[in-house]
């Protein structure tokens, strides 16, 4: 006779930073089965899985699986579990089965917004900078969130200027596949922005993507304490 798996969690889920940030991980990178029960995440970063692990109290058993084109191959990281009461709780505030599409309006409270949206960007969004050719000694930054959903990104766009008052700009490309990016561009905004989403450098994120920011802001001799502990 099987030995039965473990059973879902049935401990409400209650709002934290921590719970914020999870969301905004599931509602990026992770996967909802239609089954009603079991949800998953893969990521070529270690430290992405365990933030998840901690965020919702997961014990499942992490997985690891190569994928990539040719012979550059990648090693990710996938861990999969069953939680009725998670999943439920994820669906009750927007997220579902086959999302990337349809994924619109979340039911986010304004006090863990950015905590979601820190977990949103450690997912799917990406920060670069460069040095314009085009002007002497001028340095640009671009701070950016993803989706093939227009809804949702029309969504972060306007609860970031609602709460921040921050004002971004959306780029469409592609034709068969459209991706929408929302982005921060202008150095003064993009500072205030950062103050909001790492309110101070122990809260949880993807060290590499808040290393990444650090070192770009160093180049223009800007130092935030809420991302590097420095003034």
């Amino acid at each position: 006779m099987a030995t039965p798996g473990p059973k879902p969690h049935t401990k409400e889920i209650a709002w934290s930073p921590g719970v914020a940030y999870g969301v905004g991980l599931m509602a990026t990178d992770g996967n909802l089965s239609p089954d009603g029960r079991h949800l998953e995440l893969t990521s070529k970063d270690i430290q992405q899985i365990n933030n998840l692990q901690n965020c919702f109290n997961i014990r499942a058993k992490v997985s690891t699986k190569s994928g990539g084109a040719l012979s550059h191959y990648q090693k990710y990281y996938r861990i999969q579990w069953g939680d009725v009461t998670l999943y439920n709780f994820l669906l009750d505030i927007g997220l579902t089965p086959n999302k990337s599409l349809t994924l619109g309006a979340l039911k986010i409270p304004d006090e863990y917004f950015f905590d979601f949206l820190r977990g949103s960007y450690d997912g799917d969004g990406c920060f670069y900078s460069y040095f314009d050719p085009r002007w002497k000694s001028s340095f640009m930054f671009y701070f950016t969130f993803v989706s093939a959903s227009q809804p949702h990104i029309l969504w972060l766009w306007e609860t970031i200027e609602r709460l921040s008052v921050l004002k971004g700009h959306m780029t469409i490309t592609g034709k068969k596949c459209v991706i929408y990016s929302l982005k921060y561009a202008k150095k003064e905004t993009l500072v205030e922005l950062l103050k909001y989403i790492y309110p101070h450098p122990e809260v949880m994120c993807l060290e590499r993507k808040r290393l990444k920011i650090v070192e770009a802001l160093r180049i223009v001799g800007i130092k935030l304490s809420n991302l590097d502990g420095e003034e």
